[in-house]
């Protein structure tokens, strides 16, 4: 891990966190935005920092690509 790491600031690509969330520990008004969906993809900074929400995992992945981010997954 601290490899792919050292590789992604290497080539200036920031570290983001990919892990799953229950919607029911987010707040209501994320909850109500969740349309029946019992779990999400929190895509978050090395600092913690909270950058988006997803329904999927593999959108997650792909929405962090896109954004020049490396994701790493957390289990």
């Amino acid at each position: 891990m601290f490899e792919q790491n050292d590789t992604a600031r290497a080539e200036g690509h920031p570290i983001v966190y990919i892990r799953k969330v229950a919607v029911a520990d987010l707040p209501d008004e994320v909850q109500e935005q969740a349309q029946g969906l019992d779990e999400l993809y929190a895509i978050g900074s090395e600092t913690g920092e909270q950058l988006a929400l997803v329904k999927d995992r593999n959108m997650a992945f792909m929405v962090a690509r896109q954004n020049d981010l490396t994701p790493v997954s957390v289990h």
